[in-house]
Protein backbone atom coordinates (compact mmCIF):
# COMPACT_ATOMS: atom_id res chain seq x y z
CA UNK A 1 0.00 0.00 0.00
CA UNK A 2 1.65 3.30 -0.89
CA UNK A 3 0.74 6.13 1.32
CA UNK A 4 -0.05 9.65 -0.24
CA UNK A 5 2.29 10.92 1.68
CA UNK A 6 4.60 9.37 0.41
CA UNK A 7 3.60 10.72 -3.44
CA UNK A 8 4.87 14.52 -2.30
CA UNK A 9 8.99 14.28 -2.51
CA UNK A 10 10.28 17.69 -1.03
CA UNK A 11 14.33 18.05 -1.86
CA UNK A 12 14.98 20.80 0.60
CA UNK A 13 13.30 21.47 4.03
CA UNK A 14 11.16 24.15 4.35
CA UNK A 15 13.50 27.17 5.55
CA UNK A 16 15.83 26.61 2.63
CA UNK A 17 12.55 27.62 0.68
CA UNK A 18 11.85 30.31 2.59
CA UNK A 19 15.51 31.65 2.48
CA UNK A 20 14.91 31.17 -1.76
CA UNK A 21 11.86 32.99 -1.67
CA UNK A 22 13.12 35.57 0.27
CA UNK A 23 16.20 36.16 -2.08
CA UNK A 24 14.32 36.15 -5.16
CA UNK A 25 12.02 39.10 -3.39
CA UNK A 26 15.06 41.02 -2.56
CA UNK A 27 16.53 40.22 -6.33
CA UNK A 28 13.07 41.39 -7.75
CA UNK A 29 12.60 44.69 -5.98
CA UNK A 30 16.48 45.26 -6.69
CA UNK A 31 16.09 44.38 -11.04
CA UNK A 32 12.74 47.06 -10.60
CA UNK A 33 14.66 49.80 -8.19
CA UNK A 34 17.76 49.58 -11.02
CA UNK A 35 15.22 49.60 -13.56
CA UNK A 36 13.47 52.86 -12.46
CA UNK A 37 17.19 54.34 -12.03
CA UNK A 38 17.89 53.74 -15.57
CA UNK A 39 14.36 55.05 -17.15
CA UNK A 40 14.68 58.07 -14.83
CA UNK A 41 18.89 58.69 -16.11
CA UNK A 42 17.45 58.72 -19.72
CA UNK A 43 15.14 61.61 -18.53
CA UNK A 44 18.01 63.54 -17.25
CA UNK A 45 17.09 63.20 -13.69
CA UNK A 46 19.86 62.54 -10.58
CA UNK A 47 20.05 58.98 -9.03
CA UNK A 48 18.74 60.66 -5.74
CA UNK A 49 15.98 62.14 -7.43
CA UNK A 50 15.38 59.23 -9.02
CA UNK A 51 14.92 56.89 -5.55
CA UNK A 52 12.82 59.54 -4.31
CA UNK A 53 10.04 59.56 -7.28
CA UNK A 54 10.29 55.85 -6.86
CA UNK A 55 9.03 55.19 -3.58
CA UNK A 56 7.36 58.31 -3.90
CA UNK A 57 5.01 56.84 -6.29
CA UNK A 58 4.51 53.15 -4.76
CA UNK A 59 4.03 55.13 -1.47
CA UNK A 60 1.59 57.43 -2.89
CA UNK A 61 -0.52 55.04 -4.61
CA UNK A 62 -2.19 54.41 -1.39
CA UNK A 63 -2.75 58.09 -0.97
CA UNK A 64 -5.75 59.58 -2.26
CA UNK A 65 -6.66 62.70 -2.17
CA UNK A 66 -10.62 64.12 -2.00
CA UNK A 67 -11.60 66.54 -4.41
CA UNK A 68 -15.43 66.17 -4.77
CA UNK A 69 -18.41 64.16 -4.58
CA UNK A 70 -21.05 62.98 -6.44
CA UNK A 71 -24.43 61.74 -5.04
CA UNK A 72 -26.03 58.31 -6.01
CA UNK A 73 -27.80 58.50 -9.34
CA UNK A 74 -31.60 57.65 -8.44
CA UNK A 75 -33.37 55.47 -10.72
CA UNK A 76 -36.64 56.03 -11.13
CA UNK A 77 -39.85 53.53 -12.71
CA UNK A 78 -43.34 54.39 -13.93
CA UNK A 79 -45.76 52.13 -12.40
CA UNK A 80 -49.11 51.87 -14.21
CA UNK A 81 -49.17 55.26 -15.21
CA UNK A 82 -49.49 56.64 -11.28
CA UNK A 83 -46.06 58.74 -11.58
CA UNK A 84 -42.19 58.32 -11.36
CA UNK A 85 -41.09 56.15 -8.02
CA UNK A 86 -38.19 56.76 -7.30
CA UNK A 87 -35.67 53.89 -6.32
CA UNK A 88 -32.74 54.82 -3.53
CA UNK A 89 -29.82 52.62 -3.90
CA UNK A 90 -29.63 51.34 -0.03
CA UNK A 91 -25.64 50.07 -0.80
CA UNK A 92 -24.62 52.98 -2.71
CA UNK A 93 -24.87 56.84 -1.08
CA UNK A 94 -22.64 58.45 -3.59
CA UNK A 95 -19.44 58.39 -5.69
CA UNK A 96 -16.01 60.21 -4.00
CA UNK A 97 -13.67 61.88 -6.39
CA UNK A 98 -10.49 61.91 -5.56
CA UNK A 99 -7.19 61.93 -7.31
CA UNK A 100 -4.16 59.73 -6.18
CA UNK A 101 -0.79 60.43 -5.55
CA UNK A 102 1.36 58.29 -6.76
CA UNK A 103 -0.60 57.80 -10.13
CA UNK A 104 -1.45 61.26 -10.95
CA UNK A 105 -0.50 64.25 -8.88
CA UNK A 106 3.28 63.09 -8.93
CA UNK A 107 3.15 61.93 -12.95
CA UNK A 108 1.65 65.79 -13.54
CA UNK A 109 4.32 67.02 -11.71
CA UNK A 110 7.20 65.50 -13.46
CA UNK A 111 5.67 65.29 -16.84
CA UNK A 112 5.54 69.44 -16.35
CA UNK A 113 9.17 69.46 -15.34
CA UNK A 114 10.34 67.77 -18.58
CA UNK A 115 7.78 69.82 -20.44
CA UNK A 116 9.96 73.12 -19.61
CA UNK A 117 13.48 71.50 -18.91
CA UNK A 118 12.99 69.94 -23.01
CA UNK A 119 10.82 72.47 -24.51
CA UNK A 120 8.72 69.52 -26.07
CA UNK A 121 5.46 71.52 -26.05
CA UNK A 122 4.46 70.78 -29.46
CA UNK A 123 5.46 66.90 -30.32
CA UNK A 124 4.25 66.31 -26.46
CA UNK A 125 0.62 67.62 -26.80
CA UNK A 126 0.10 65.61 -30.10
CA UNK A 127 1.57 62.43 -28.88
CA UNK A 128 -0.89 63.16 -25.90
CA UNK A 129 -3.65 63.67 -27.64
CA UNK A 130 -2.98 59.91 -29.66
CA UNK A 131 -2.54 58.50 -26.35
CA UNK A 132 -5.38 59.59 -24.78
CA UNK A 133 -7.55 58.50 -27.72
CA UNK A 134 -6.03 55.47 -27.73
CA UNK A 135 -6.57 55.21 -23.93
CA UNK A 136 -10.03 56.13 -24.17
CA UNK A 137 -10.90 53.43 -27.06
CA UNK A 138 -9.72 50.45 -24.85
CA UNK A 139 -10.79 51.54 -21.01
CA UNK A 140 -13.20 49.81 -19.56
CA UNK A 141 -15.68 51.13 -17.06
CA UNK A 142 -16.60 48.61 -14.78
CA UNK A 143 -19.62 48.31 -12.40
CA UNK A 144 -18.43 49.27 -8.73
CA UNK A 145 -14.98 49.14 -9.50
CA UNK A 146 -14.24 51.64 -11.83
CA UNK A 147 -12.15 52.49 -15.34
CA UNK A 148 -9.86 49.51 -16.49
CA UNK A 149 -7.40 50.02 -18.66
CA UNK A 150 -5.56 47.17 -20.37
CA UNK A 151 -1.53 47.46 -18.96
CA UNK A 152 0.52 47.51 -22.00
CA UNK A 153 -1.78 48.98 -24.95
CA UNK A 154 -0.56 52.70 -23.67
CA UNK A 155 3.40 52.29 -23.69
CA UNK A 156 3.47 50.77 -26.77
CA UNK A 157 1.54 53.47 -28.28
CA UNK A 158 3.34 56.28 -26.26
CA UNK A 159 6.69 54.72 -27.62
CA UNK A 160 5.33 55.01 -31.24
CA UNK A 161 3.83 58.00 -31.68
CA UNK A 162 6.66 59.74 -29.81
CA UNK A 163 9.36 58.01 -32.30
CA UNK A 164 7.20 59.82 -34.77
CA UNK A 165 6.60 63.25 -33.54
CA UNK A 166 9.94 63.65 -31.56
CA UNK A 167 13.04 60.86 -32.35
CA UNK A 168 15.75 62.52 -30.85
CA UNK A 169 13.74 63.42 -27.75
CA UNK A 170 10.96 60.22 -27.80
CA UNK A 171 11.97 59.11 -23.86
CA UNK A 172 10.75 62.75 -22.47
CA UNK A 173 7.76 62.53 -24.92
CA UNK A 174 6.89 59.16 -24.24
CA UNK A 175 7.00 59.63 -20.64
CA UNK A 176 5.03 62.77 -20.86
CA UNK A 177 2.59 61.24 -23.44
CA UNK A 178 2.54 57.91 -21.94
CA UNK A 179 0.95 59.32 -18.24
CA UNK A 180 -1.23 62.02 -19.12
CA UNK A 181 -2.52 60.12 -22.09
CA UNK A 182 -3.39 57.46 -19.60
CA UNK A 183 -4.97 60.14 -17.30
CA UNK A 184 -6.88 61.41 -20.10
CA UNK A 185 -7.86 59.36 -21.71
CA UNK A 186 -8.70 56.48 -19.25
CA UNK A 187 -10.26 58.69 -16.32
CA UNK A 188 -11.14 61.76 -17.01
CA UNK A 189 -12.53 61.11 -20.79
CA UNK A 190 -14.62 58.92 -19.20
CA UNK A 191 -15.55 60.84 -15.81
CA UNK A 192 -19.37 61.28 -17.06
CA UNK A 193 -19.69 57.89 -16.53
CA UNK A 194 -18.27 57.43 -13.53
CA UNK A 195 -21.47 57.95 -11.90
CA UNK A 196 -23.24 54.85 -12.71
CA UNK A 197 -20.56 52.26 -12.08
CA UNK A 198 -21.67 52.18 -8.53
CA UNK A 199 -18.51 52.41 -6.43
CA UNK A 200 -17.83 54.12 -3.41
CA UNK A 201 -14.07 55.84 -4.55
CA UNK A 202 -13.41 56.65 -7.79
CA UNK A 203 -9.50 57.46 -7.77
CA UNK A 204 -8.33 59.30 -10.98
CA UNK A 205 -4.60 57.62 -11.41
CA UNK A 206 -5.34 55.07 -8.68
CA UNK A 207 -6.96 51.64 -8.84
CA UNK A 208 -7.30 50.25 -12.38
CA UNK A 209 -5.17 52.86 -14.03
CA UNK A 210 -2.40 53.08 -11.64
CA UNK A 211 -0.61 49.78 -13.00
CA UNK A 212 -1.32 51.45 -16.58
CA UNK A 213 0.70 54.81 -15.33
CA UNK A 214 3.45 53.73 -13.70
CA UNK A 215 3.89 50.80 -16.18
CA UNK A 216 3.54 53.57 -19.14
CA UNK A 217 6.02 55.27 -17.53
CA UNK A 218 8.70 52.61 -17.32
CA UNK A 219 8.07 50.43 -20.63
CA UNK A 220 7.62 53.86 -22.98
CA UNK A 221 10.72 55.32 -21.83
CA UNK A 222 13.05 52.65 -22.03
CA UNK A 223 11.46 51.39 -25.79
CA UNK A 224 11.78 55.20 -26.81
CA UNK A 225 15.52 54.99 -25.85
CA UNK A 226 16.40 51.58 -27.45
CA UNK A 227 14.89 53.01 -30.46
CA UNK A 228 16.70 56.34 -30.16
CA UNK A 229 19.86 54.39 -29.77
CA UNK A 230 20.49 53.29 -32.84
CA UNK A 231 19.76 56.57 -34.76
CA UNK A 232 22.66 57.75 -36.50
CA UNK A 233 22.82 61.37 -34.52
CA UNK A 234 22.94 59.44 -31.36
CA UNK A 235 25.96 57.22 -32.59
CA UNK A 236 27.79 60.86 -33.97
CA UNK A 237 27.24 61.78 -30.51
CA UNK A 238 28.93 58.99 -28.86
CA UNK A 239 31.89 59.40 -31.30
CA UNK A 240 32.35 62.43 -30.34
Amino acid sequence: MIHTGQLHYVPMSWPIYALLFIALSILTVLIQIGLMRFVYSRLGISPGTAMLLLFASLLGSYVNIPVTYLPAVRKSIDIFGDGDIVLPDADWSGTLIAINLGGAVIPILLSLFLLVKNRIWLPAIIATAVVSVVCHAVAKPVEGAGIAIPVFIPPVAACIVSCLVAWRQAAPVAYVSGSLGTLIGADLMNFASIRELGTPIASIGGAGTFDGIFVTGIFAVILASLIGAISPGNHAKDAA
